[in-house]
């Protein structure tokens, strides 16, 4: 296997798991939720607020009830920046708000989970 093989499947894996957790019918669904995040998870909200895996259940598990659809994902790419860990950045637009993110995802017992991630409101194009 090449590298870029190695660097395309793992960023492929990675933004698979990404669109899972922006699906609402996943984030409705702790244990799948669950799934998708590493166990020393840690997001900075786009609210400024510090989630750990515990804590970002209860908001995702919320958002699954007031939200009908998916949240608009683009421009999402990836880098592989060690064997194992991918960083990803894209833009997400929901009911007019922009917010640039940013995820780690890292592989641990052959599956890809969530480490890190961060959102940043945008206020202009």
């Amino acid at each position: 296997m090449s590298g870029n093989d190695e660097e395309e499947r793992s960023v492929r894996a990675a933004i698979e798991g990404e669109l899972r957790l922006l699906d609402p019918r996943v984030r409705a669904r702790p244990d799948a939720v669950t799934e998708l995040l590493d166990p020393e998870f840690t997001e900075f909200g786009a609210s400024g607020r510090r989630y750990d895996r515990v804590s970002i259940l209860a908001v995702t598990s919320a958002d699954g009830e007031d939200v009908p659809a998916p949240v608009a994902a683009t421009g999402m790419s990836g880098t592989l920046l060690a064997p194992g860990l991918v960083h990803l950045t894209f833009m997400t637009e929901h009911d007019g708000r922009r917010v640039r993110r940013n995820s780690i995802w890292r592989r641990s017992e052959s599956r890809w989970r969530l480490y890190f991630h961060q959102g940043t409101p945008v206020n202009s194009p």
